[in-house]
């Protein structure tokens, strides 16, 4: 089921127009610090985690520089996790999909991802004690109408947001997207 959300290039452009809304709005803004203008200034990123090849687009991460102050911001992003080199989707559905991990599920996940073992396992580490501690997540728990349960995250998370799996996913994403910036 998952493995057809990560394989279609359709769900990785409907990502990139999303983070193009938010940058534009986020440019829109002006800057944060002084209000002067925002100018482009995007920076390179060598995504991994994606089993098709993704283009030019995903080569570069939507980010500003101020004309006036010259300090950087970065607008949330759907398609990245921080300063994670893979692709956020990749860390959200590779460690959803480690629990209960066996050698076969190992091997597919290793296949879908390029996501080596000790790699899950320290992103199953970051969502168990790392992601739990964010300000993100201590402010938005006791909103879900179901707990998220802390210690299945992030396949509990998944399950919260309700609809086909890409857009599951998507809402996700767009949960997490906070996460993804210091801006």
């Amino acid at each position: 089921m998952w493995q057809t959300v990560v394989g279609d290039a359709n769900f990785y452009e409907l990502l990139y127009r999303m983070d193009e809304e938010i940058a534009a709005k986020a440019r829109q803004g002006g800057c944060g610090h002084c209000g002067g203008r925002l100018d482009s200034a995007r920076y390179r990123r060598k995504p991994r985690g994606a089993s098709l090849d993704l283009g030019p687009a995903y080569e570069r991460r939507l980010s500003f520089c101020c004309d006036g102050c010259r300090r950087r911001t970065t607008p949330p992003s759907l398609r990245y996790l921080g300063r994670r080199v893979y692709l956020g989707a990749a860390v959200v559905l590779a460690a959803a999909l480690r629990q209960g991990v066996t050698p076969v599920r190992a091997s597919k996940l290793r296949e879908l991802f390029g996501v080596d073992h000790r790699t899950l396992v320290r992103w199953r580490r970051w969502w168990l004690e790392s992601f739990v501690r964010t300000r993100l997540w201590r402010a938005a728990r006791g909103d879900f109408a179901v707990p998220v349960e802390e210690g299945l995250l992030p396949a509990s998370l998944l399950e919260r947001f309700v609809g086909p799996p890409r857009d599951a996913l998507v809402v996700t994403l767009r949960f997490l997207a906070a996460l993804s910036t210091t801006s």
